[in-house]
């Protein structure tokens, strides 16, 4: 049976930070959520693919996570197969957690009805929104958006759908009913934000790969705008959580993210695409963030920061 906790550490440099945060069955929740996402997203980012193979291989995967595959426990042996014969990346990891498909499916279908329900669908949302942006790259494959709209709804396909799942899960693992709604009102903002920082960190990296999702320097200065706003939306949802006694793993889960979003924003104005924080600086931020929690401070720190 694959390590799933050894193939979050292959594939995740953040949230292998801090899904090891959450608390008992949610923890590993999030962690089957996560790399069922992970696949959805090699798959998406499968540059050397063909557009048609790529929109192929996302509804296909999308598939096994309809409640009736899960329940009669198709596999994905032919698709992994067709991954394996051309590669859709050379990242390790990534490779190992696709040959390992089966394996992930078969934890998810043994999770508590619930919450392998909340999962299975937003994981199917998130690869059919995919599957419907790829289709519309051009023949190279390359997808290239018009403008910020186009930029929010390609976030929310993309990260959007992954705050409400978490949003749910939360839901399921504590009493949170008290705020419910403030909590969902905050979800795909939550997710919009993070996934605008990455965007604007990767934007040459993501030029090369044939992905263009900010296209002129106006609409860089409106992401980060939009960037900086969305922020300050996931500091209120992390201090929904912290004002609802959730469990500290949920804040540090939900705040050491934001934390790192805020820094990282700050040094890609500063020094352009493809800055990034060093390790040093992470271990500085994790640090605050549990003496902060240790004290009773707000979680995502003052104004989200």
């Amino acid at each position: 049976m694959a390590d799933l906790e050894d193939l979050l550490v292959k594939t995740s440099r953040t949230f292998a930070l801090s899904i090891p945060q959450l608390p008992g069955e949610t923890r590993r929740q999030v962690t089957l959520g996560y790399l069922l996402l992970r696949i959805a997203d090699t798959l998406e980012d499968a540059a050397v693919w063909r557009r048609e193979q790529r929109v192929e291989a996302l509804l296909g995967f999308a598939e096994l996570l309809d409640e009736e595959a899960v329940a009669a426990g198709s596999g994905a042996g032919p698709l992994v197969e067709a991954w394996r014969r051309r590669p859709p990346t050379r990242h390790e990891g990534y490779l190992e957690l696709l040959e390992a498909t089966d394996e992930v499916l078969s934890a998810h279908a043994a999770l508590e009805p619930a919450a392998r329900t909340v999962i299975g669908r937003h994981v199917r949302r998130t690869s059919v929104g995919m599957a419907h942006i790829v289709a519309r790259a051009d023949r190279d494959g390359e997808v290239r958006l018009a403008g910020i709209p186009e930029l929010r709804d390609y976030c929310y396909v993309v990260a959007g759908i992954v705050g409400e799942m978490l949003t749910e899960l939360f839901l399921l693992g504590a009493p949170l009913a008290p705020a419910a709604e403030a909590l969902r009102r905050r979800a795909a903002t939550f997710g919009e934000a993070l996934q605008l920082v990455n965007i604007l960190k990767d934007a040459a990296e993501d030029a090369v790969e044939g992905r263009t999702f900010i296209p002129t320097a106006r609409e860089r200065a409106a992401a980060f705008e939009l960037a900086r706003a969305d922020l300050e939306v996931a500091g209120e949802y992390v201090a929904q959580l912290q004002r609802a006694g959730a469990p500290r793993g949920y804040l540090g889960f939900t705040a050491l993210p934001v934390r790192l979003a805020w820094a990282t924003l700050d040094r890609v104005e500063k020094e352009g695409p493809g800055s990034k924080l060093t390790r040093p600086e992470v271990a500085a931020l994790v640090t605050a963030l549990h003496d902060d929690l240790d004290a009773g401070q707000p979680a995502a720190g003052a104004s989200g920061r």
